[in-house]
Parts: C-alpha cells; sequence; structure tokens
C-alpha cells in the first residue's frame, strides 16, 4: 500500500499536465462529460467508482446494439473477448488515440491513491462479468485490482475472457 501510495502520487503529480490536456481533448472531441466513471468490482467483491477519461459517445449502448444486430462476426468477437477488438463504433476519435496509448486510465490514480486499486494487479471486473467469472472469482477478488497487470502486458486486446481469468489468477496466487 505505502509503494502505491507513494508512486501513485509521484505520477499522478508528474501527469497532472498532460491529464489536463487529455480532459480538453476529450471535451472538444465530442459533446458530453470528461470522466466517466463506471462501476467495477473491487478486494473482497466490493463495488467501488472506477474513473477513466470517456472515451465513447454519450448513446454507445445503441450504437453497440446495431453494430451487433448487422454485424454477426463483431457479436461473436464481443461474446468471446467481452469487448470488441478491432473496430468499435462507440469509440470517438480522441478515444481511439487515448486507448491506444492506455491514457483514458490515467485518472485511475486518484483510485489508486483512495485505495480502490493498485498500480498492478487483475483488471477491475465489471459487476455484470462476476457470474461469468465463476470459481475465478474467489482468487481474483483475493486483492485490489490494477490499473496495470499481467494479461494487459502479456496479451491485451489477443486474450479473450477464459485467458484473462487465468492469468489474473495466476498473478494473485504466484506474485501478488
Amino acid at each position: 500500500r505505502a509503494f502505491d501510495l507513494v508512486l501513485g502520487s509521484i505520477i499522478l503529480l508528474i501527469c497532472t499536465p498532460l491529464m489536463g490536456v487529455v480532459a480538453l481533448a476529450v471535451k472538444f472531441g465530442s459533446p458530453g462529460p470528461v470522466m466517466f466513471v463506471h462501476k467495477r468490482i473491487g478486494q473482497g467483491g466490493e463495488a467501488f467508482d472506477c474513473y477513466k477519461f470517456r472515451t465513447m459517445h454519450l448513446n454507445n449502448e445503441e450504437i453497440l446494439r446495431q453494430y451487433l444486430a448487422s454485424n454477426p462476426a463483431a457479436e461473436e468477437e464481443q461474446k468471446k473477448y467481452a469487448k470488441l477488438k478491432g473496430h468499435d463504433p462507440r469509440v470517438t476519435r480522441s478515444g481511439r488515440f487515448l486507448r491506444k496509448f492506455s491514457l483514458d486510465e490515467l485518472p485511475q490514480l486518484f483510485n489508486v491513491i483512495k485505495g480502490e486499486m493498485s498500480l498492478v494487479g487483475p483488471r477491475p471486473y465489471l459487476p455484470r462479468e462476476r457470474l461469468r467469472m465463476g470459481s475465478s472469482a474467489e482468487v481474483i477478488l483475493e486483492t485490489r485490482p490494477g490499473i496495470t497487470g499481467l494479461w494487459q502486458v502479456g496479451g491485451r486486446n489477443e486474450i479473450d475472457f477464459e485467458g484473462r481469468l487465468h492469468l489474473d489468477s495466476w498473478y494473485v496466487r504466484n506474485w501478488s
């Protein structure tokens, strides 16, 4: 925890000017709020508000529904990976850039300072993914989720949902 607080505070201080630039890019890139706050499952299964820069259009659910209805391959991709790996019509132009360089996740440094997340750990899963996590949830939820972790650096978009669970579980059992 001390490591997270010290290093997280230093990184936050250094990244503050960059976060200001990113906030302006989001604000002027599409209408809507700069921040996206979403419930995630944290340590012990407790829900918390995870902060990110907004990378999607405000009507993203409708855009996704229409896209999946007309694109069966994308629907299969969504089921397998729990996200769209390739083209995602919900993502704004600035959002594509932010996601490519993981700049959308910088606000999660506030989650680290608050003690809800760690700098390194398993990904913060969505509440709707809890059942799909199966028995892996018991292991993964033993520790704080991280901004980055084994699956993010070990394959990111190339690893399916089951593969992520395996890597996150392995990390908690062997490195945490």
